[in-house]
């Protein structure tokens, strides 16, 4: 019988066989361009349509060190606010969970803390595993943990076969911490897009006009949000409930702005 065929995953870097990465559970084949969509080679570090880093090189910017995007996003959503208060701490994060990524991707579930058969979980459970274990690692002060994780995450992203407001908020706050600003923004207007008057889209804005530093930008993100705000909440999206602190930290900013400021 012929050997199979070794590749290295998009994702982590780790070389092994098979459709799916034993160590990080991403797939090996098939994956798309996060910027453009495009089909990309299994080995590709660069996307051979628009030249985007992927793979290994997406988390590039994450992995500079700049905590700025974190920041920013603190400022406007309560759970990323508490993420920055627990990394200015700089807490220490889970050894074994840095030195295996499938195990970091279970911690927290899985029988006796097993990892999971990540190879046989949906798009969807696959994207929510590890947007959670981004937002762990950081509310644990494990920031290199976070950026480490930040690149499979978003490559779990392009592989769902469905798209609601929820995953794409939580897209939007992982490109943010890449110093992502078109993605988040193009996610926010597709959003809006689909659903005149979710409040994700314009909390997205606003994180991104803090990190800009742009007045206008981010006093029409507080406008906007206050005009649909109670409209939104009495459609009783199910998202709004699991970010329902999320969303008061933003009208919180909002409500707290002083005279002749933003959002005023």
């Amino acid at each position: 019988m012929p050997t199979p065929p070794t590749s290295t995953c998009p994702a982590c870097g780790a070389t092994g066989t098979g459709r799916f990465c034993s160590t990080c559970g991403a797939p090996r084949g098939g994956a798309a361009c996060p910027g453009c969509g495009r089909p990309l080679s299994p080995n590709a570090k660069f996307c051979a349509s628009c030249g985007r880093g992927v793979g290994a090189g997406a988390g590039a910017a994450a992995r500079s060190g700049d905590r700025t995007p974190w920041i920013i996003a603190g400022a406007a959503l309560a759970g990323l606010l508490g993420v920055l208060l627990v990394m200015v701490t700089r807490g220490s994060g889970s050894a074994a969970a840095a030195a295996d990524p499938a195990a970091a991707v279970a911690e927290g579930g899985g029988a006796a803390g097993a990892p999971p058969d990540i190879s046989n979980m949906s798009p969807r459970e696959r994207f929510d595993r590890l947007y959670n274990r981004v937002m762990q690692a950081a509310q644990s002060g494990d920031e290199a943990s976070a950026s480490r994780f930040m690149p499979m995450a978003l490559m779990a992203y392009t592989q769902l076969d469905s798209l609601d407001a929820d995953a794409r908020y939580h897209a939007a706050l992982l490109q943010v911490h890449t110093g992502d600003v078109a993605g988040p923004i193009a996610l926010a207007d597709t959003i809006l897009a689909q659903q005149p008057g979710h409040l994700f889209g314009y909390m997205i804005r606003g994180t991104v006009a803090r990190w800009q530093k742009d007045d206008k930008a981010l006093a029409r993100a507080y406008a906007d949000f206050m005009k649909h705000y109670d409209a939104e909440l009495k459609a009783g999206r199910v998202e709004y409930e699991e970010h329902k602190n999320s969303i008061a930290e933003f009208r919180q900013a909002v409500t707290q702005a002083k005279p002749g400021s933003p959002g005023t």
